[in-house]
């Protein structure tokens, strides 16, 4: 059976749809920075989830190659992550979605070293016959945050976002978004093949103690 991080991590990927506190460790991360709306056909973003894919599934079929990992498991690759900001603009605001700066990710396991990536990243690029430099290793250590399960449109987040600050309000905490720290969303449903109102996504803000 391969190890699924969504089950064996159900505090960060399984949320319940009320707030709650948690504290997220240092992880490792397949990146990818830009810019621009990420509903455009064609635009930056979707282009970005086709690279970290590529290379997300050459280090995990590494298996079937030449490349040995040290400690290597079976896994099911993570769910595509984001982090989202605007210049200039505390919050979010999606009635301008062409201003959104992103950080798009997917988690490694935390077998995999950079030395492992950057075979990866060039064993993709010779495979695929597709430039992926553009794609990098990023390790964030996201520390304390208050989060929630989002069930439905991502438009509809800031509803979700309030009930995320009220609470964390309530239980002493403030909200500590900085140009480090993020609007973190993970992505557990298919956009492509589920409703809107029926997304599932996890909204993640970092606090601090008041």
């Amino acid at each position: 059976m391969a190890f699924d991080f969504k089950k064996e991590y159900k505090e960060f990927y399984m949320p319940p749809k009320k707030p709650t506190i948690v504290t997220v460790p240092k992880m490792n991360y397949i990146a990818l920075s830009g810019k621009g709306d990420p509903n455009e056909e064609n635009g930056e973003y979707k282009k970005s989830i086709e690279l970290l894919y590529g290379v997300a599934y050459t280090i995990k079929m590494s298996k079937k190659g030449n490349r040995v990992i040290e400690g290597y498991f079976d896994y099911v690759v993570p769910p595509l992550e984001g982090f989202w900001w605007q210049d200039g603009i505390e919050g979010v605001d999606y009635s301008d979605k062409g201003s959104f700066n992103w950080i798009s990710l997917i988690r490694l396991p935390d077998f995999v070293t950079k030395e492992d990536f950057d075979w990866a990243v060039k064993e993709a690029r010779q495979k695929k016959k597709t430039d992926f430099s553009k794609v990098y290793f990023m390790t964030y250590d996201e520390g304390l945050c208050v989060q929630c399960m989002h069930i439905g449109s991502y438009d509809n987040e800031p509803e979700t976002v309030k009930l995320m600050h009220e609470y964390m309000e309530r239980e002493g905490y403030v909200l500590d978004i900085t140009d480090k720290r993020y609007h973190h969303e993970i992505y557990l449903s298919d956009a492509r093949r589920v409703v809107p109102e029926k997304l599932k996504t996890v909204i993640r803000h970092p606090i601090v103690a008041k």
